[in-house]
């Protein structure tokens, strides 16, 4: 990898970056990395962990779990795991020993250093949807594939709110442009449209190297400088049941070896992938996670890994994967209370199985947003935008999302549960006394304009008052902000020479054929 002679300028700051976020379309709250400040929510007793637990290490031992990648057998051979053919099995104290080595906490910072997040402790952070290959609005009204003008666009709903905190993987597949150079042309985008931190698809050596070098030329690095602490993260699934395939342990692996962070998420469905129930789903998920930091663990000790889950279950009529529903909450709490035990920080996701922003998106994101706050979750992966459980992206529902991500960061806030003297008010209670009402007096005029949380796209006008104005669902009012947030959107600055480079390792890139493919 080519490095350059040093650190070239950053443009742009927090200041700079506050006025560059598409005018003042909306009032919103400001960046922040929100701190949850509730205690979490643990339905499983110290035996239940243990019993989990228990079943996870059991089937590391005696089942075991197919790792589908020949440098990941060899690793795993000199490490002393029992390997059958591709079927490796794992001593429980060696796997133990290995997650040790994880940091609880670890910081990610991109190219504007302003944007640097902290995954771990009490710090809760939002990312877009990621990986649709379908597109909807209210003006095209139906599922479309996505292209890369869609992708754009999603792209800046995510610089513009800073409700969201990192840019995960393509917010919608722009399946225009050839999967050979897709990532070359996304990675451009994402790296110009926004400032926060990136994603790369381990897919391939070709997308993982590629997109590390493009994230090491933005931040003006050398490549000293972007090894030196994370920059970036990739998120992996596992094949469930009990499967890690090539490219993805391959991606993680050249990753690990260059000081960035991982996200290892099976993706157990209970009743297809994983068993029906909900405790043996959660303990086959975290044996599948386990494993793979365990061998990254290895290969580079302390790099930060975070474990993920996507427990859920699936329509028992239908086969559909379904979102949002109890049964994933109880998933994703009891996962909290396990990665917790294990001292790692966690992924979860704000899913729904609806396929239009109706009540239903609604419902089912809140479920899985509000089981996110329950469980202590880090990272919240698909918080605004995703549809159809994760076939469709919609930008309406990206902002309808982005709601319920502010209301999330207010509730947060220790003013909301404060008890000094002047929060339990007894002087403007005995003001008032037992006649009249608290709108004049003092307290509350000294309080009013930021005593609650005040929504950008709720409309909290009575019926009549709606109707007057036009009588505008949720999603249409979205619909329109989403077109005024895109019309009036200025990309955050990049330094010229750094644009450049960019430009001239895609179309390098590009002219050397990408990454391979076989069509």
């Amino acid at each position: 990898m080519a490095e350059t002679s040093g650190r070239k300028r950053r443009g742009g700051g927090r200041a700079g970056a506050a006025a560059r976020r598409g005018g003042a379309v909306i009032e919103q709250m400001p960046w922040r990395l929100p701190v949850n400040t509730d205690r979490p929510t643990e339905p499983l007793g110290p035996e239940g962990v243990e019993a989990i637990h228990e079943g996870a290490m059991r089937i590391l031992e005696e089942i075991g779990v197919a790792f589908l990648n020949e440098e990941a057998l060899g690793i795993l051979r000199e490490a002393g795991c029992k390997i059958d053919g591709d079927i490796v099995r794992f001593d429980r104290h060696w796997i133990m020993e290995m997650i040790a080595k994880a940091p609880s906490t670890f910081t990610i910072t991109p190219r504007n250093p302003d944007r640097e997040l902290t995954v771990g402790g009490d710090v809760m952070l939002f990312g877009n949807v990621s990986s649709p290959p379908n597109y909807w609005d209210m003006e095209i009204g139906k599922k479309v594939p996505g292209n890369r003008e869609m992708c754009q666009n999603l792209l800046k709903l995510t610089q513009y709110f800073n409700c969201i905190h990192f840019a995960g993987g393509y917010p919608v597949e722009p399946v225009d442009i050839h999967a050979s150079v897709r990532h070359l042309d996304v990675l451009f985008d994402k790296l110009t449209i926004t400032d926060k931190a990136m994603h790369a698809y381990s897919l391939g050596k070709e997308r993982v190297e590629d997109v590390m070098e493009m994230v090491r030329i933005a931040g003006g690095l050398t490549e000293e400088e972007f090894q030196a602490k994370p920059r970036m993260y990739t998120n992996i699934n596992s094949t469930s049941p009990l499967k890690h395939d090539h490219p993805m342990i391959d991606g993680c692996l050249r990753l690990a070896r260059r000081g960035q962070a991982i996200v290892v998420t099976p993706f157990t469905l209970a009743g297809a992938m994983a068993p029906v129930t909900m405790a043996g789903a959660v303990a086959q998920s975290l044996a599948e996670a386990l494993c793979a930091i365990a061998l990254f663990q290895y290969v580079r000790p302390g790099i930060p890994c975070v474990i993920g889950t996507f427990t859920s279950n699936v329509d028992m009529k239908s086969g559909a994967p379904a979102f949002g529903t109890p049964e994933y909450m109880r998933a994703t709490q009891m996962t909290g209370q396990m990665a917790r035990f294990y001292g790692l920080p966690m992924r979860s996701s704000g899913v729904c199985a609806a396929n239009v922003p109706d009540g239903q998106a609604m419902w089912e994101t809140s479920n899985s947003l509000w089981a996110s706050v329950q469980s202590g979750t880090n990272m919240v992966y698909h918080a605004a935008g995703w549809l159809e459980g994760g076939l469709i992206a919609s930008p309406e529902k990206f902002i309808m999302d982005c709601e319920i991500l502010q209301q999330i960061e207010r509730y947060f806030e220790p003013e909301t549960f404060a008890t000094t003297p002047d929060d339990i008010a007894l002087d403007a209670i005995k003001a008032v006394g037992n006649d009249g009402h608290f709108f004049g007096i003092q307290h509350t005029q000294d309080r009013y304009t930021t005593a609650f949380y005040q929504p950008f796209l709720s409309d909290w006008k009575n019926y009549e008052g709606w109707e007057a104005a036009g009588g505008i669902w949720t999603p249409e009012r979205a619909h329109h902000m989403f077109k005024e947030i895109v019309a009036n959107f200025e990309e955050p600055p990049m330094d010229v020479a750094i644009r450049e480079e960019l430009a001239e390792f895609v179309a390098r890139r590009k002219a050397e054929g990408g990454a391979p493919t076989d069509f």
